[in-house]
């Protein structure tokens, strides 16, 4: 009723004030504004009746009316000697001038009112559109018990983190059971894995489990360019999760948000606002109990530069890996995939998860998703065999770039090139097996490719087995070396990584007999972590100039060294490297049958000795 009454009120009060400004108009309109020069000739012509005289201003009635019916008028009084001047020269003269304090006022006032503007439209869009009050607003996707749709079924090939983030499922379930004997749960629980393999996924697995709210944010999210803004999402995000307990709290690219405070060189330096976000996540931490029902989880692929702050016991005091899939792993990650896939009856998961080891579980469900397109693209009923290889191929080597012409003396430096690797890899014991050598060019750069397919996950490496891997790669180069004695810019990328592999062997393997069993690189995980972590964190070098000069040339033998036995292996291969290479010269692509029954020769063992 009283906000009735006060809209009445403003109304009555609104229309009183559109009379009163229509009355003052319609009374300035009697009243006739003339030059002061108009004035003199009326009363020169004694038209005037009466005049009020100021100190600035002339105000009066006439004894006729003017051409607009006016019979008042006023006008602004001038120098008698400029009035005087101008007359005598017939100009039309007035006491005012024009008045520039309307245009002085709006300089003033458009600059501030567009940078009012450019400040508040930037405020919105740092707050998410809130404005400038919600920029310390936490940005959490909050999802309740019924959004939650993931469980533990829907992630595969990670038996092992789903058996220790059970506990966690049953502590939020029932948190009286744990703390019976006196016990409780960790604060934090910190997923550690390479990119792909399904740490997201995990976690709103745990809250589909656990049927609680879960509140995901990433840690990019935290800090804007105001000092202060980070902390104040964090307080508010925890209140949050405070006001829905029991809940989960996920933070996804930690990295981003718990950087190592005053790490500089090769991880760069951390600004105030990243570190006064990070000191508040550290307090929120400290600052609940466990049997709030309140869990802490989080995701990085980068524990090594994680504050050893964070990382102590209290805060994420258990790590979970989160590792690429073995063969096992990756079947059931396919069958998941595979559901939904119409399938030819020869394609078996078993099969797929064969030719894919190191596929993370975005890898699989991309090659999936690869295959069933190509399929589509040539019309067929269902997904064959010969399409997820097609797809493998096509992740691991790119696109078909067919269209990329190189002239005659090109495609033989290639073709012979493609066949040094697969020969060298077909006469080593213990390769891996070629699939297939193409002079096809695809992805970026590539102007051939040799496919080696391994039989088995492999975990460790011998020397030898290093030794024969970099004798692979090194078959290109050799191969030019032999045909054409002279070297081209092709096994850029393969000495590239030849060097990796010697240099490894000399500094973090202890593989070099000349410096001996010392490893010269430290991992940068054993400087960050644990009771004794270095406050500076990882140094570039953990050696001396000499010890610098002496491993470069450790580096330049192993190489070297592998080169020349990789050059006289493929002499006495001569033969087979020319048949194989002018086949592969019409067709373009040899396959793994056709490979064997063109080299022909067994495993060569003297030259690889």
């Amino acid at each position: 009723m009283n906000d009735r009454k006060f809209h009445i009120g403003y109304w009555v009060a609104v229309l009183l004030g559109l009379f009163v400004v229509q009355y003052m108009v319609a009374v300035n309109h009697q009243v006739a504004s003339i030059p002061y020069s108009q004035f003199q000739q009326l009363l020169n012509d004694g038209k005037v009746a009466e005049v009020g005289v100021s100190d600035r201003f002339l105000q009066g009635t006439l004894k006729e009316a003017l051409p607009g019916g006016q019979t008042r008028f006023a006008t602004t009084r001038v120098d008698p000697e400029v009035a005087k001047e101008l007359e005598g020269h017939g100009v039309k003269f007035n006491g005012e001038i024009e008045s520039t304090l309307f245009r002085d006022i709006l300089s003033w006032i458009l600059p501030m009112l567009l940078f009012v503007g450019v400040y508040v439209w930037l405020g919105r869009r740092m707050a998410g559109g809130g404005g400038l009050m919600q920029i310390g607003k936490s940005r959490a996707r909050v999802y309740v018990e019924s959004d939650t749709k993931t469980s533990f079924a829907d992630v595969a090939g990670v038996d092992e983190a789903k058996d220790e983030l059970r506990e966690v499922v049953d502590f939020l379930r029932d948190p009286g059971r744990y703390g019976r004997l006196g016990g409780r749960m960790p604060k934090g629980v910190l997923l550690v894995g390479p990119p792909g393999t399904g740490k997201t996924l995990l976690a709103r697995a745990v809250a589909g489990e656990a049927k609680v709210a879960f509140l995901s944010i990433s840690g990019a999210e935290f800090v804007e360019m105001f000092v202060g803004v980070g902390a104040a999402r964090v307080r508010d995000l925890f209140e949050q999760a405070r006001g829905k307990a029991p809940a989960i709290i996920f933070i996804d690219e930690l990295d981003a948000l718990g950087r190592a405070r005053g790490l500089g060189g090769a991880y760069g330096g951390v600004n105030s606002e990243a570190e006064q976000t990070l000191n508040q996540l550290l307090v929120e931490m400290d600052g609940f109990d466990s049997r709030a029902g309140l869990v802490i989880l989080a995701a990085t692929n980068r524990p090594e530069i994680l504050d050893p702050a964070l990382l102590r016991a209290g805060r994420f005091d258990r790590q979970v890996l989160v590792d690429r899939p073995d063969r096992a792993g990756r079947v059931q990650i396919l069958n998941v995939h595979l559901k939904r896939v119409r399938l030819a009856p020869e394609v078996s998961p078993e099969q797929i998860a064969a030719l894919t080891p190191g596929f993370t579980g975005a890898d699989l469900a991309n090659l999936v998703n690869e295959a069933t397109l190509l399929a589509t693209r040539r019309g067929a009923e269902a997904v064959s065999m010969a399409d997820f290889n097609n797809a493998v191929e096509r992740i691991v080597a790119g696109l078909e770039k067919r269209n990329r012409l190189l002239n005659s003396h090109e495609r033989e430096i290639v073709a012979y090139h493609e066949m040094g690797h697969a020969l060298v890899a077909m006469a080593l014991p213990g390769t891996d097996p070629v699939h297939k050598v193409s002079i096809i060019p695809r992805g970026i750069g590539a102007l051939g490719y040799t496919i080696q397919r391994p039989t088995e996950d492999r975990f460790l490496m011998t020397r030898e087995e290093l030794e024969r891997k970099m004798m692979v790669l090194l078959g290109g180069r050799a191969a030019e070396l032999v045909v054409f004695n002279h070297l081209s810019t092709g096994a850029a990328d393969d000495l590239q990584r030849v060097t990796d592999i010697a240099r490894g062997m000399v500094t973090r393997y202890g593989m070099s007999e000349t410096l001996g069993s010392v490893t010269y690189e430290r991992d940068p995980r054993s400087m960050l972590a644990g009771p004794n972590a270095l406050p500076g964190g990882p140094r570039e070098h953990d050696y001396g100039p000499a010890a610098g000069d002496a491993i470069d040339a450790e580096v330049r033998r192993i190489v070297d060294g592998a080169l020349e036995r990789t050059v006289a292996l493929l002499r006495e291969r001569r033969e087979a490297l020319e048949r194989t290479a002018r086949r592969l010269l019409e067709v373009e692509t040899l396959d793994e049958a056709e490979l064997s029954r063109l080299a022909g020769a067994a495993p060569v063992q003297k030259a690889a000795e």
